[in-house]
C-alpha cells in the first residue's frame, strides 16, 4: 500500500453529454461498484469495461482502491465516459503524481461536445424541411 496517500475518501464528478458520474475513491483493496452492481453487470459491452478501467490500469492502481460510483442520465456510452473522467479526476486528487500520466493520455479532458438544440423553422438542429418546388 505504498501508493496510497491517506486514509480518507476522495470524491470527484465526471460528466459526458447528459451523463453524470459521482465517484467515491477509498484506499484499500475492495470492490468496484457501479450503481450497487458489478461493472460487468452494468456495462454489458467489453469495450466499455476496458474504457472505464483505463485510468486504473494505466496507473497500475487496480488493487489499490475501493471504487463506488453513482451514475445518472444519458446513455450507456456517455455514462462510461463520464465514469472514466470522474475516476481519473479522483485518482489525480488522491495521488497528484499520477496527474501527468493521466493528462498525457487525455483522461482528464472533459469532452465538451453536446447535442445542438433544434432551431425553429427547421426539422432538427440543421436539417431543413423538405423543399417543394411546385
Amino acid at each position: 500500500m505504498a501508493h496510497v496517500a491517506q486514509e480518507k475518501e476522495i470524491r470527484a464528478i465526471g460528466r459526458r453529454k447528459a451523463a453524470v458520474a459521482r465517484v467515491v475513491l477509498t484506499p484499500g483493496k475492495g470492490p468496484f461498484i457501479v450503481n450497487d452492481r458489478e461493472p460487468r453487470e452494468f456495462f454489458k459491452r467489453d469495450s466499455l469495461i476496458i474504457e472505464i478501467e483505463k485510468p486504473m490500469r494505466l496507473t497500475d492502481r487496480m488493487e489499490a482502491y475501493t471504487v463506488k460510483v453513482n451514475l445518472r442520465g444519458g446513455g450507456v456510452s456517455g455514462q462510461a465516459h463520464a465514469l472514466r473522467l470522474g475516476l481519473s479526476r479522483a485518482l489525480s486528487l488522491a495521488e497528484p503524481s499520477l496527474r501527468g500520466i493521466l493528462k498525457k493520455e487525455g483522461l482528464l479532458t472533459r469532452d465538451a461536445r453536446i447535442v445542438e438544440r433544434k432551431k425553429y423553422g427547421r426539422k432538427g438542429a440543421r436539417r431543413r424541411f423538405q423543399f417543394t418546388k411546385r
